[in-house]
């Protein structure tokens, strides 16, 4: 299972701002995928389901991951294509309620560019709704198992600034332009 250098992951904890930042980095010509673990929670709530993190994360973890396993096959090698959390993150939510982790999970993240690139917590843009129950503070403690597992498996953080999508999307633009190993 060989990396794709072009397949890019937005990651973060809830209500830094990575779903906005795809918008506009699809408006802006890349191919952007959407979060998976948003839709599987909407349609969980749609059905009255029980596989949703807070109830269930261990099914809920494998539907994601069938998910995202899927979104990694459309991503063709002619252009970047940005994806609104990775495989590493259903790691990162596992651990973090102490949850066992398939082996697989581990095997599959390996798909992506080594360079993720982190949502940091911001208080200011944070907002709570219906899939994102989360509050601020668990936010910041996501984010942290969310860091740390990336660079456990080997991937390179880069912190996006608390500034406007305008600058987010500039500066994502600016460093894939001058990476030399992308």
């Amino acid at each position: 299972m060989n990396t794709i250098n072009n397949r890019f992951i937005i990651t973060g904890g809830p209500g830094s701002g990575k779903s906005t930042l795809l918008s506009q980095l699809s408006d802006h010509g890349y191919c952007c995928f959407e979060e998976i673990s948003r839709i599987v929670i909407q349609e969980q709530h749609q059905i009255g389901g029980d596989k949703v993190p807070w109830r269930n994360l261990p099914d809920f973890a494998e539907i994601c991951f069938q998910r995202m396993s899927a979104q990694l096959l459309e991503c063709t090698a002619d252009k970047n294509c940005f994806f609104d959390r990775g495989l590493p993150d259903i790691i990162a939510y596992l651990r973090r309620r102490g949850c066992d982790v398939p082996k697989r999970y581990f095997k599959h993240s390996k798909q992506y560019n080594k360079t993720v690139f982190l949502a940091p917590p911001w208080k200011e843009i944070f907002i709570n709704d219906a899939e994102r129950p989360e509050s601020f503070e668990d936010s910041m403690e996501i984010s942290l198992f969310l860091k740390n597992t990336y660079e456990e498996l080997g991937f390179r953080v880069i912190e996006l600034p608390k500034s406007s999508i305008k600058h987010r999307v500039k500066f994502i633009n600016n460093y894939l332009s001058g990476a030399n190993d992308l």
